[in-house]
């Protein structure tokens, strides 16, 4: 029998830092805004890393805005005008379990 993933319960955006998800298990996962960039899920990023080319190339990005989708993630509208991508959160819990962090 596999265990109920973790819920969200809380998500706070710094525009220009990080954004923190934090997890009825008590887990906050932490992700610099520029790594979310070149991490972006959407499939135009994704090809573009399956030919080992960068998503993003830049040395900054901020967040213009978040919108929330329900329980399943959250999308990020970027200042170099991206907006495609929808994180899920048990993908952002799985990157961040991963990272040993």
């Amino acid at each position: 029998m596999q265990a109920t993933p973790a819920q969200v319960v809380d998500v706070e955006v710094e525009r220009e830092v990080e954004v923190r998800v934090t997890y009825d298990d008590g887990v906050t996962a932490t992700f610099p805004v520029l790594e979310l960039r070149r991490a972006c899920p959407c499939a135009g990023c994704r090809g573009k890393r399956e030919h080992d080319r960068p998503a993003y190339e830049g040395s900054s990005v901020s967040i213009l805005d978040a919108e929330l989708h329900g329980n399943w993630g959250i999308s990020l509208r970027w200042s170099d005008g991206h907006d495609t991508g929808i994180y899920a959160w048990q993908h952002l819990r799985s990157w961040w379990d991963a990272r040993g962090d």
